[in-house]
């Protein structure tokens, strides 16, 4: 089995190992705040995805939000980053928007990127040859003018506010047509790949499991990502803004006119 398809393999199955206890009692946990939630579901899903990577590729680095996995990317060599349950939030609230995100990286550039969101029945994947959503090819939108576009915040605004993210959210209020905060930014990415939402922005210091695949996505759609300074994204980068690129240089404007406090 080749890395692309073990990607879609994995995220799959890790998706319905934690769909089996979405719903149910759940020994539930917090890390770093109240809001900063993990469950039994979290690091059992991620054991059982790593497991998977492990016998088929079992010198490749792990990257993952749960346990003793790396929380970064090495410079070199192949790495998988796994967030086993990207909207956590929402999953121990009873809300069907979260995702099983997994992303095979060379050298810190995808090859390959799989998001699943098992309760609604969407799988996501994206290689070299384009991104897909249930097997059939998507685009990023066509939409041309910042007042007719929706965008969505991205990222856990508590980390964001001191980064000016308050105000980040104002000014886009102010110039887009709408804003939509889905609770899950893998998923979130997925869906500007679709174009059925034309941005994705977040301000402050993205984990490389919550927007790797994602990203990946939505430059594989069509798409453009950076940082919130319009320069190329990586996983080190600050901040993130995906877009259906015609909107980008707009969007980017709109993030340094409210970070810089100019009116």
């Amino acid at each position: 089995m080749d890395r692309k398809e073990l990607v879609v393999r994995a995220a799959s199955a890790g998706a319905v190992h934690a769909l089996e206890r979405f719903q149910t009692e759940l020994e539930v946990s917090t890390k770093d705040s109240k809001m900063d939630y993990v469950t039994e579901a979290d690091t059992q899903t991620q054991r059982r995805i790593i497991g998977m990577i492990t016998d088929e590729f079992p010198d490749d680095t792990i990257v993952g939000e749960e346990e003793d996995a790396l929380k970064e990317i090495p410079e070199r060599g192949t790495s998988w980053v796994i967030d086993p349950i990207d909207g956590t939030t929402n999953f121990v609230r009873g809300i069907q928007l979260w995702a099983t995100s997994v992303a095979v990286v060379r050298d810190q550039e995808p090859i390959a990127a799989a998001n699943v969101v098992p309760a609604v029945e969407e799988l996501y994947a994206a290689s070299a040859n384009g991104a897909i959503k249930n097997g059939a090819s998507i685009t990023v939108s066509e939409t041309q003018s910042l007042d007719g576009g929706v965008v969505a915040p991205i990222l856990p605004l508590r980390n964001n506010s001191q980064d000016g993210f308050p105000q980040v959210l104002r000014e886009i209020a102010t110039v887009c047509g709408d804003l939509r905060r889905l609770g899950s930014a893998q998923a979130t990415l997925s869906v500007v790949a679709t174009g059925a939402l034309d941005a994705a922005i977040g301000v402050g210091d993205p984990n490389p499991w919550d927007t790797v695949a994602g990203a990946y996505m939505v430059e594989q759609a069509g798409g453009r990502v950076t940082d919130v300074f319009g320069e190329p994204w990586t996983p080190s980068s600050r901040g993130i803004i995906a877009t259906n690129g015609v909107l980008h240089a707009d969007i980017v404007a709109a993030v340094q006119r409210s970070l810089n406090g100019e009116p």
